[in-house]
């Protein structure tokens, strides 16, 4: 809908696109996979709980749902839960009243830097929609296995970029996860220590946009800081059962 805009309209979303909408006040975005159908399969925390970490990233994040908003009665009862867990919602029920955004894949270093917010696209390729069909389907049929929601290292958006990529940071024990909305707060804040220490905003600039590229999913692929996660072992994992 818009050149430097990632918002899209209902009619454009396809099964498999990674999509994610702004909560209170575009602090804070959730991330899901759209199925088809009007659904959305996301990673969330079930009983209107917030993301608690007792870190500093606590501060830039607010619940992956939105209490607020009057769920449909299938999703309230889908959503009714204690703990962490990926589920299925509708599309409104995920909106949660925002707009629909679409998460980009294989973008260039220019289209990234580009983006003033972390969370919205990335420059590592996207698997083929079948692939991540499959990936976010396992995770309904495996309740658990993705782990314990964790805002620096296991959220929403670290769900949506393993069911497009395979990709996984807890594998390789990773300090942060593959959010790329984590990674901005985390360089944010080292760019304003340069600031602050240096008194040039030019430092501090560039500081975020180095740190920016180097928490980027693809760069820390390339490092060996997240392992790949093959179809064949999920395949495997849904035959044991």
């Amino acid at each position: 809908m818009g050149l430097f805009s990632n918002k899209i309209s209902r009619e454009e979303v396809k099964p498999g696109d990674h999509i994610y909408s702004w909560r209170t006040a575009y602090v804070y975005a959730h991330h899901g996979i759209y199925v088809g159908g009007g659904k959305v399969v996301h990673f969330t925390r079930g009983g209107g709980r917030e993301t608690e970490t007792g870190t500093f990233l606590d501060k830039f994040v607010v619940s992956s749902s939105s209490p607020n908003y009057p769920q449909c009665l299938v999703c309230k009862d889908l959503s009714s839960f204690n703990g962490d867990k990926v589920i299925t919602s509708c599309l409104d029920c995920f909106l949660a009243g925002g707009n629909l955004y679409l998460f980009k894949y294989d973008v260039s270093w220019a289209a990234f830097l580009a983006k003033p917010r972390g969370g919205t696209c990335t420059l590592e390729p996207s698997d083929p929609p079948e692939d991540v069909l499959f990936r976010a389907d396992f995770h309904l049929l495996l309740d658990g296995w993705f782990g314990d929601y964790d805002v620096a290292d296991n959220n929403c958006e670290d769900f949506a970029i393993y069911c497009k990529t395979g990709l996984l940071a807890r594998c390789n024990k990773a300090i942060l996860g593959t959010s790329g909305q984590v990674n901005s707060a985390v360089s944010a804040s080292f760019a304003a220590l340069v600031l602050s220490l240096s008194g040039l905003p030019v430092a501090g600039f560039g500081v975020y946009c180095y740190a920016r590229l180097a928490g980027d999913v693809s760069m820390r692929r390339r490092r060996g800081d997240v392992t790949k996660v093959p179809l064949e072992r999920l395949v495997a994992l849904l035959n044991q059962r």
